[in-house]
């Protein structure tokens, strides 16, 4: 696969550039709804994509390899699904030929986070809607009753 058809996979949802904390007993993850201060939280694309490691040393670079040892993809990430053997959610753009499916289906954060420019303390900002299933997709609420 190709570096851009490997980027395509990706829907455009923002929630994997959500602040995340780590439980430091149970090692669990716990999600915020505190953005990269690169994302705009708006259209749920980074403003400097290009050059985002040298802004945000800590930003993920998501490659095959990397997918493997990751524990913090939402479950309705196209990289996570694809990565356990389903198929692309309803809303993708490969599957709709829009980019506007991943808002109106509730898995982006469109207008649901704010960025950690004005945050405060991560610990103010706990969510569990990032780690959870859209509520709007039908698809994710077959994947989710077949999952579970």
């Amino acid at each position: 696969m190709s570096s851009e058809q490997w980027e395509s996979l990706c829907d455009g949802c923002g929630r994997c550039c959500l602040n995340k904390l780590r439980d430091e007993d149970t090692d669990e993850v716990v999600y915020t709804n505190v953005a990269c201060r690169l994302l705009d939280t708006h259209t749920c694309r980074c403003t400097d994509y290009a050059d985002r490691h040298r802004k945000v040393p800590d930003c993920v670079t998501l490659t095959p390899e990397l997918l493997a040892e990751i524990d913090w993809l939402p479950p309705s990430c196209s990289y996570r699904l694809l990565r356990d053997g389903f198929d692309l959610p309803d809303w993708h753009p490969l599957r709709t030929g829009n980019e506007n499916g991943v808002h109106s289906s509730g898995a982006s954060v469109q207008d649901r986070c704010i960025s950690e420019r004005r945050a405060g303390p991560l610990e103010d900002h706990l969510e569990e809607w990032p780690g959870e299933w859209p509520d709007r997709s039908p698809l994710c609420h077959a994947l989710k009753k077949s999952k579970g």
